[in-house]
């Protein structure tokens, strides 16, 4: 007890120096003169639901991409009782969840399914991210899109029976479904985008596609449910995570995405920091990392 009073105290401390106003004053704050801007939260985890609404608040932030995974915010075990506490509580700072990031790829019982989409429709959480799926490198391609076809038509009808939209993000590797976006396309286009999207991720478009990846683009425009912002740098023969304005990843995907008509949602993700949240220095390098990135990419979008 006593380790977390002295947590607490030292990141009470940290806030006091960005000046926080009382979660009351951000309430009836709006964006609606902005592009809807969401920050995936993986790299704040580990902090108070309370503390993670002031700093979002203070970030000018008003949606995020909230982990409802093993080792998220909160585990699918406890999804009934904590994820409304944890809404109820960043509404208290104007922040609500844009997006559900999940450990689901198939209706089943061990990631409850079922349990964790019901209660993120009935707090009005209107999109979730799937979970990735993989291939065996060592067998056959097609089989395996073919077995990935039946778990997606009842995760589809799932999701379309309670009202949620699933998204499939784009991972660069070689064992990664959709990295090179093709395979995946093609199964998407059983069905609409309304039932089934992607969280299309350029950084990992640009590292599969390098110059291709305006193709790619044009590919997914029609069903990108979230438009996803991350960057990484070139390193010898591999690559490493960027902060925004520094790598790879710049303007032009905005351009592009302007002329295509895009108008749905966009999520910064800042991966390039290790650390934890719990720990007051990484946490006050996270602020500030998160601060400039979202400023940069608000600049790309103006």
């Amino acid at each position: 007890m006593h380790s977390r009073r002295s947590f607490f105290q030292s990141a009470a401390a940290l806030l006091a120096t960005t000046a926080l106003p009382h979660p009351s004053s951000f309430a009836a704050q709006t964006t609606a003169q902005e592009r809807d801007f969401s920050i995936f939260t993986k790299h704040l985890q580990g902090i108070p639901a309370d503390q993670l609404g002031a700093i979002l608040a203070e970030l000018g932030v008003s949606g995020i991409e909230a982990a409802i995974r093993p080792g998220g915010h909160i585990e699918p075990a406890a999804v009934e009782d904590e994820l409304p506490k944890f809404v109820e509580t960043l509404g208290k700072y104007g922040v609500r969840i844009t997006m559900l990031t999940s450990g689901i790829n198939s209706v089943s019982a061990q990631t409850r399914t079922e349990a964790v989409l019901r209660t993120a429709k009935t707090l009005s959480i209107p999109k979730y991210r799937l979970n990735w799926y993989t291939y065996n490198n060592q067998s056959p391609i097609w089989p395996q899109l073919d077995e990935v076809r039946p778990k997606l038509k009842d995760l589809v009808a799932l999701s379309k029976e309670i009202g949620i939209q699933p998204c499939y993000q784009n991972h660069s590797g070689a064992k990664m479904m959709g990295a090179g976006i093709w395979d995946m396309a093609l199964l998407m286009r059983d069905y609409t985008p309304a039932e089934l999207s992607w969280s299309f991720d350029i950084m990992h478009a640009t590292i599969e596609g390098s110059t291709s990846w305006p193709t790619e683009v044009m590919l997914v425009s029609d069903r990108i449910g979230m438009a996803l912002f991350k960057n990484f740098m070139w390193e010898g023969k591999g690559h490493k995570p960027a902060p925004l304005g520094e790598g790879v990843v710049g303007k032009p995907y905005v351009d592009q995405l302007k002329k295509l008509g895009y108008n749905g949602p966009v999520c910064l993700h800042v991966e390039y920091l290790k650390g934890k949240a719990s720990d007051p220095a990484y946490l006050k390098s996270a602020i500030e990392a998160t601060k400039r990135d979202i400023a940069i990419l608000r600049e790309w979008w103006a």
